[in-house]
């Protein structure tokens, strides 16, 4: 009994049971009707490519523009979180977290591949030409450009401004909050949260299915283990085993270092192909490469090629837009959940930017070496193993370098890493979704996640079922489109109330300091600047004003019918008055004790300080009393304030909050 109420708590269970009964259905269906399954996601595909890849291309450009608008604009400075907040992740380990779960093992898959391709079968012109070698590097860039990690980033910005500036479940449900309010809590928001959980499952493991061919391939080229499927299934189990394992260590020690070793292994193999490859070739070719792309990026957004129809669109850039759309729900979950703290413009600068930039050179470096090989070394034979088989594409090009076999198996290693980085990171999402937005959950529910992810790609595998799941991922995207552009109007909705109430804060503190200096004098406002209390001090201060200046307010609102509630907590030292108001937002004026460190003023020790050791005079500190509304602290100070004046700053905050509300409703 104590362990099915226990359960309860942890799980959203008609998210949790009703996906996994439709992902076991789906899976049987695939294993039972492979191919009808296939032919039938292929005519959904098809007539999407077909009749409504403008609206593909559309999307893809609105989520761009409307993403660098956000970091250009001043919603930029709204912080994902309260506005004392500061980041969980340092760069270093954010931008790691970041690299692994978007697209790592894609560039492992597509790094050599997708430029070669590009280049021998170009979409329009003649190809191995020097014309075809730079339309071959500006193609790829677009494909992993900009356009990818902007739809990422408005997933995962939706997700982290409505979680950690407005407290809702961090789900996917919560970016329809704008338009259907708390319906998210019903029906819709169980079915929003259902199909990111399916999309997910299936992702993931359709994706570990194509994954481990190229491993299997690494290991074939390396140690002659023979490729099939009994193979792959082993290597699924020890993938999953090893995903499982980090999910079970939690995010700050499994994913968050697997990523940061992604990382550092994805540098040192760069660098060394790099250094061994035409190293003078590369660099210029980045510089043109990057200059080529931005130029041409307005141009390729919105070609469709209607003046010459050619079935390259639906094969390469559609599949890829869909692709990015239907993974955005597990990337951009996950790139929310290790994100708060930051504000917009960092937030979006930094997604758009530093994975992008490394994007490119990693492209560079082995799409424009493959190249090389091929133009002016004559290696046709990479070109001929690419085309024939690209999970065998990496270790062709290796080959052709010093070291090939230690380059190939850092390669190998790079390819399990991401692919479990992939598998852990996408069962935490998984069941942050099931356990409607708790990131603190049984060890159970996230091995359970884990390891079903396995057991689907090795059910999918067998059966051969793989295609046709992974087709209806990427045909999934359209409808999620919609869903997407709605949330993005609703998140522009929401940061124009937020960036509101912040003006008319802003007003409010400026006209009460003026007031408290009008009616305090010079004098006091000088002592108020250079008083320094001692936590003593503060706590007296809090028991004897702002605690009885919050009974007072709360008194005389209770008596105009308000439900008004005065809280107290002794062990940080802060007190709080919240006004309830239902179906609108609650007024929230709190005040914490802060600490800091002491100024070193230029003037003598007192004899007090001269008996104390240096040590402790350095580490002594001061407090304020701070105050904080409900989006965080509001960096001003009312200590040595009167009973009245505080009461006077809570009806001044309390009438801006209530201002604010007409101005939205």
């Amino acid at each position: 009994m104590e362990k099915t109420s226990e359960n309860s708590k942890t799980i959203s269970p008609p998210v949790f049971y009703t996906s996994a009964l439709l992902i076991a259905v789906l899976v049987i269906s695939a294993s039972i009707f492979p191919k009808s399954l296939q032919e039938f996601f292929e005519q959904v595909q098809s007539w999407i490519l077909e009749n409504v890849s403008w609206f593909y291309i559309l999307t893809l450009a609105l989520i761009l523009l409307a993403t660098v608008f956000l970091a250009a604009s001043r919603y930029g400075d709204i912080k994902l979180g309260p506005d004392h907040s500061k980041p969980d992740y340092k760069n270093t380990s954010w931008f790691a977290m970041l690299f692994s779960a978007g697209m790592g093992i894609g560039l492992m898959f597509f790094g050599v591949a997708e430029p070669v391709m590009h280049f021998v079968a170009p979409p329009v012109g003649d190809p191995n030409t020097v014309e075809a070698a730079k339309e071959a590097m500006k193609l790829t860039f677009f494909h992993w450009g900009l356009h990818a990690w902007a739809v990422y980033a408005v997933v995962a910005l939706i997700l982290a401004f409505f979680a950690y500036r407005h407290g809702l479940p961090l789900t996917l449900r919560s970016a329809l909050y704008p338009l259907i309010g708390d319906r998210i809590y019903g029906p819709i928001g169980h079915a929003v949260d259902i199909f990111a959980v399916i999309s997910t499952v299936l992702g993931i493991a359709t994706s570990l299915g194509y994954g481990v061919l190229q491993i299997n391939s690494g290991f074939n080229y390396l140690f002659d283990l023979p490729i099939g499927t009994n193979t792959q299934v082993i290597l699924i189990v020890v993938i999953t085993a090893l995903a499982t394992l980090s999910v079970a260590t939690g995010l700050d020690k499994g994913v968050k270092r697997l990523s940061e070793l992604n990382l550092l292994l994805a540098v040192v193999l760069l660098t060394l192909v790099l250094i061994l490859g035409p190293t003078a070739l590369l660099l210029k070719s980045f510089v043109e490469n990057t200059g080529g792309y931005l130029s041409d990026i307005v141009n390729k957004t919105f070609n469709l090629f209607a003046y010459e129809p050619t079935d390259w669109l639906g094969g390469w850039t559609l599949l890829y837009w869909g692709w990015w759309i239907s993974w955005s729900p597990f990337v951009g979950m996950f790139i929310a959940r290790v994100s708060r703290g930051r504000t917009i413009r960092e937030f979006i600068t930094g997604i758009l930017l530093v994975p992008t930039g490394f994007t490119f050179m990693w492209m560079t470096v082995f799409g424009n070496t493959s190249i090389h090989l091929i133009m002016k070394e004559g290696m046709t034979s990479l070109a001929e193993t690419v085309s024939a088989d690209s999970s065998l594409a990496l270790f062709a090009f290796l080959e052709h370098f010093p070291f090939s076999t230690f380059l190939s198996m850092v390669a190998v290693c790079m390819v399990i890493l991401f692919f479990v980085t992939s598998a852990d990171s996408g069962s935490l999402v998984i069941d942050m979704l099931a356990s409607g937005g708790q990131t603190e959950t049984p060890l159970w529910q996230r091995v359970f996640w884990a390891s079903s992810t396995g057991v689907v790609a090795i059910a999918l595998l067998m059966s051969g079922g793989l295609a046709a799941l992974q087709t209806a991922t990427i045909a999934s995207a359209l409808p999620f489109s919609v869903v997407l552009l709605i949330a993005i109007w609703g998140l522009f909705k929401a940061l124009h109330i937020d960036s509101t109430k912040r003006v008319l804060r802003q007003q409010s503190a400026t006209h009460h300091s003026r007031q408290q200096q009008k009616t305090g004098g010079w004098q006091r406002r000088l002592r108020s600047m250079v008083m320094f209390p001692r936590r003593s001090h503060v706590n007296r201060f809090m028991d004897e004003v702002v605690v009885p200046a919050f009974e007072e307010v709360a008194m005389e609102l209770r008596k105009q019918g308000y439900s008004v509630e005065v809280t107290e907590r002794d062990d940080d030292k802060r007190c709080k008055i919240e006004v309830q108001h239902h179906l609108e937002a609650n007024f929230i004026y709190e005040v914490r004790a802060r600490a800091y460190a002491r100024p070193d003023l230029m003037q003598e020790d007192s004899p007090e300080d001269e008996d104390s050791g240096q040590e402790e005079r350095e580490e002594r500190k001061y407090f304020r009393a701070e105050v904080h509304l409900m989006e965080g602290g509001q960096d001003y100070d009312i200590m040595g304030w009167s009973r009245d004046e505080v009461i006077d700053d809570i009806l001044d905050q309390y009438e801006q909050h209530m201002h604010f509300l007409h101005v939205v409703r």
